[in-house]
């Protein structure tokens, strides 16, 4: 099952990318909870076994957020596989959701052996695979993670953390259910 799980996202992948690069890919906004597509991916992940220790630091009042969930469900999950490929069995992946005012912060980090420094910047390029990479792959993961990303107004940030790992940091801009909640309460005491 692991070999026919591989092939579907690698076909996820290549389908996903000809969206992006036809623009036929519209995000479809609605409100999402965040921590809901965390556990979801976590739970596929770990599904096609897992020996790295996944750890999930998602801030308690999260807001809804108004997102492609089925985007953001493909970035997170890219960003995790990923880390779960390059990184040794007993080595820790943190996944982290928070927010800051209207943005939803999303960091994916790792404490395995980072990337080379002199390929670090060509990651998300289209079928780049580093030098010493595994076989398998199409090399279109992370720059699906960068396309997805941008689709939905946000920023993606690689860096090698300087205790060895890596450390992905999405931001999106997308209003959020406090911005409600707040005119709501604006409105209601304006009465």
């Amino acid at each position: 099952p692991k070999a026919s799980f591989r092939l579907n996202q690698q076909v996820e992948n290549l389908l996903n990318m000809s969206r992006l690069e036809t623009g036929l890919l519209k995000p479809k906004l609605d409100w999402c909870d965040v921590s809901e597509v965390i556990y979801e991916v976590i739970k596929r992940v770990e599904e096609n076994g897992v020996s790295q220790k996944l750890s999930i630091k998602i801030n308690p009042n999260i807001p809804l957020f108004k997102i492609d969930k089925v985007m953001l469900d493909q970035i997170i999950y890219n960003l995790v596989y990923n880390a779960t490929r390059y990184t040794a069995p007993d080595d820790i992946i943190e996944i982290a959701a928070s927010n800051v005012l209207d943005k939803l912060q999303l960091v994916i980090a790792d404490s395995g052996g980072g990337f080379p420094e002199s390929e670090i910047d060509n990651v998300f390029d289209k079928f780049y695979r580093l030098k010493n990479s595994k076989t398998g792959g199409t090399g279109l993961g992370l720059s699906i993670v960068k396309g997805f990303t941008e689709a939905l107004n946000g920023k993606v940030h690689l860096e090698n953390l300087q205790n060895g790992g890596a450390r992905f940091t999405l931001e999106f801009k997308a209003k959020s259910s406090t911005f409600i909640e707040e005119t709501m309460s604006k409105h209601m005491s304006d009465d």
